[in-house]
């Protein structure tokens, strides 16, 4: 993005998030061109999606709305499967733009867009992101946490006395001296968003594995795709309570439960300080540098989905994707890092996609 027009914009999320933006003057004369030109449809970019994804989207939507002539883009949530969902309904006005998700699109949800006339899908990175295990400021010693101890208080099966058993802890002590004594109480991401399945293969597969479970179960003549499936059950007798709604929803939760851990976005924790305390993961505490450098372990990459077939149609969307991942905006020293987002070091290489409107092969 060229560099001719100084705007300092300020946001209300969280808090308020002030930070200077580089917008290019040209950009600005294009996007109205294609503004005019495209009068007829639909005016505003309609994007869903991933809760995490949100405040990001949020942000740069605000902004775009005021350094175009485009209206501000419609951002809803409902978490990185519903929005797929949405997105793959079809193509035209009455179907969203754009798919906000802290996972991959998977195959099936390939196959569903593509039975449904969406073919050609352009996938967007935007950053990176962390899970992190966070709970009241003023609650129990929950300062360190190793993907067996997730495991074992949350699995639906756990390895006890060499055995297979139904989870029988209570206590985080029960299974882990050095956790705190105190009932188990966690609010997980529900099974719509993408976080969950960062969340089961990230720390519950790896518990599994850690504890000697998934081994047990191989042992006891399980197949390993159903030992694996074993692996990520949660527990479903109250102890585990999953969260649908977004992570305002956990923070309730946590809010109302002294003893509660909730699972959060690094971004959301690191606006919400007051509140929450974060512990450890593997020996690293999450952060910005720990997520970049990979040593954090629970991370992910964040994306969105462009309906390739309503560029053109749809007024502003591809400028929308390219303002989103303009060094400026989704950079190191830009505003979506300020708020937590890691910048992705292949930036260049997706923005040079979205100008070529690159879809998925």
């Amino acid at each position: 993005m060229g560099v001719d027009l100084l705007e300092t914009l300020t946001f209300k999320g969280s808090g308020q998030v002030k930070f200077t933006t580089l917008v290019s003057a040209t950009a600005l004369a294009v996007a109205s061109t294609a503004f005019v030109g495209a009068a007829q449809a639909r005016d505003q970019v309609q994007v869903a999606g991933s809760s995490t994804v949100l405040p990001y989207a949020s942000i740069v939507a605000e902004a775009f709305g005021e350094n175009t002539d485009f209206p501000t883009p419609v951002v809803e949530s409902g978490g990185s499967s519903a929005g797929l969902k949405r997105f793959c309904e079809g193509v035209g006005e009455n179907t969203i733009d754009v798919a906000n998700a802290s996972r991959k699109i998977r195959e099936k949800e390939i196959k569903a867009c593509a039975e449904a006339g969406v073919k050609d899908i352009i996938e967007v990175r935007i950053g990176y992101d962390g899970i992190v295990f966070a709970s009241q400021q003023s609650g129990p010693a929950f300062t360190a946490f190793q993907p067996a101890d997730i495991f074992n208080a949350l699995g639906s099966k756990v390895l006890k006395d060499g055995k297979i058993v139904e989870n029988p802890y209570n206590n985080w002590a029960d299974f882990n001296a050095d956790l705190p004594d105190v009932g188990i109480a966690a609010f997980i991401p529900g099974t719509k968003h993408g976080t969950r399945e960062v969340f089961e293969e990230k720390v519950l597969a790896v518990g599994c594995e850690a504890t000697g479970a998934l081994q047990a179960m191989l042992d006891s003549g399980m197949s390993e795709d159903d030992a694996e499936d074993a692996c990520i059950d949660v527990r479903a007798d109250g102890k585990s309570t999953d969260i649908d709604g977004d992570y305002t929803e956990t923070l309730a939760r946590i809010d109302s439960n002294p003893n509660g851990i909730g699972i959060f976005g690094l971004a959301f924790y690191e606006n919400n300080t007051d509140k929450l305390k974060v512990a450890t993961m593997g020996d690293v505490a999450p952060s910005t540098e720990t997520i970049s450098t990979g040593e954090y372990p629970v991370s992910r990459p964040l994306f969105f989905y462009v309906k390739k077939a309503h560029i053109g149609v749809i007024p502003g969307l591809k400028e929308y994707a390219q303002f989103f991942i303009a060094d400026e905006i989704a950079g190191p020293n830009g505003p979506l890092a300020q708020y937590g987002l890691v910048a992705d070091p292949e930036l260049a290489a997706t923005q040079a996609a979205i100008a070529a409107e690159e879809t998925m092969k």
